[in-house]
């Protein structure tokens, strides 16, 4: 709860990724290539790390992405191990063009599992545009990262391909990793003529829609709505109907066919008259 005096956030989820990978794989690329959001660090000690923020827009929420950039030299994996802390997800970025980039994915994979272990992470084939110089495959990079459990991408920072989606890819597992499957579960909006639909539907059993006064189109729409939302079991005034095989009916006689299309469920009914054996005088309600 916020008072009168705070300020309205402009996002509805903040999320902290990293970009880990090999010096000269083009992360600062990527990040140069989103164009909203601050690109100064909130820290003064940031040396050897590139920021970055973003707002991207995931199922009609807000999201504000920390990005780090940090720098796959070997005496930045202190900075690395450092600014693991508290991450949500990281992107493993490597060059298509140089495949000494992407056989230096499993030691990130190996200071991932040690310093932010169960962080969620994905696999980015950077510089796609350069695919004439194309070293490392895409189906041996899409295996691997089936192997170890990632989505797998390849972006283009210079024609803008694959980068935002990326993190959109991410920011989705995170969250749903973190219980907030409720945003993608349907919020379908029923249109008028499906609320009017189901209001039928749900008081007149399926054998009565014939009886209904309108066109023919509209019963044929309702008993096709009837049977693609299971409502063709109503209980009516204690009777339960559904609606049974055509087969089943075909075997009988002629005259009985249209009468066996509808069956009537067994239901405990009141007697409609006294018994036999007793009469006016001795039955009384009490």
């Amino acid at each position: 709860m916020g008072t009168q005096g705070s300020p309205v956030k402009s996002y509805d989820y903040l999320l902290k990724f990293l970009l880990v990978g090999d010096s000269d794989v083009g992360k600062g690329e990527i990040l140069e290539s989103l164009q909203d959001g601050a690109s100064e660090s909130p820290y003064s000690y940031s040396n050897g790390i590139d920021y970055k923020t973003t707002t991207i827009l995931l199922d009609g929420r807000r999201v504000k992405l920390e990005l780090w950039d940090t720098s796959g030299q070997g005496r930045f994996c202190t900075i690395f191990r450092s600014y693991s802390r508290g991450a949500q997800g990281i992107l493993l970025v490597y060059d298509i063009t140089n495949r000494w980039s992407f056989d230096g994915i499993d030691r990130w994979i190996k200071e991932i599992d040690e310093h932010a272990p169960g962080v969620p992470r994905i696999l980015v084939g950077n510089r796609l545009h350069l695919a004439f110089k194309r070293q490392v495959p895409t189906e041996q990079a899409r295996s691997y990262a089936e192997k170890n459990g990632m989505t797998f991408f390849e972006v283009s920072p210079l024609c803008n391909f694959n980068v935002t989606e990326s993190f959109t890819e991410l920011s989705r597992i995170v969250l749903m990793r973190h219980g907030m499957e409720k945003m993608w579960r349907p919020n379908k909006v029923f249109s008028l003529q499906d609320l009017c639909c189901r209001a039928i539907v749900s008081c007149t059993p399926v054998h009565l829609i014939d009886k209904l006064p309108l066109p023919v189109a509209i019963k044929s729409h309702l008993k096709s709505f009837s049977m693609a939302n299971g409502m063709n079991a109503v209980m009516m005034h204690g009777r339960s109907y559904s609606v049974a095989g055509s087969s089943g009916g075909a075997t009988g006689s002629g005259g009985g066919s249209k009468g066996n299309s509808l069956k009537r469920s067994k239901s405990i009914r009141p007697p409609q008259s006294p018994p036999q054996n007793c009469s006016r005088t001795n039955c009384k309600i009490s």
